[in-house]
């Protein structure tokens, strides 16, 4: 995979009570992710930013909400997100310097 194509498929980290949870127990990390982008460039990507080891990588297409301003009608646009598990010993630090 060329590095231009790294930086566009991930969007950068989605933070919820979910994955702060996830982070914790299963030591897992979730990413917004390219709508086009596949598991292997996920896994790709997260290795050479991050230079961790990926034991494995789930994704979840996330359908819009359906919103309503008055009469207006509207839809949110759908995204991708990515569960990326770490292998053991293994730790991503946003962060990063900060103690």
């Amino acid at each position: 995979m060329n590095q231009e194509r790294i930086y566009q498929v991930l969007h950068g980290p989605h933070v919820s009570e979910k994955s702060t949870v996830i982070a914790d127990e299963a030591n897992q990390v979730v990413f917004k992710v390219a709508v086009t982008a596949t598991k292997r460039e996920v896994k790709a990507a997260v290795e050479a930013l991050f230079e961790v080891k990926v034991k494995d990588v789930r994704v979840v297409n996330v359908n819009g909400k359906r919103k309503s301003f008055g009469r207006v009608k509207g839809k949110r646009s759908d995204w991708k997100k990515a569960y990326v598990a770490l292998e053991a010993g293994e730790e991503l630090d946003f962060i990063g310097g900060v103690e």
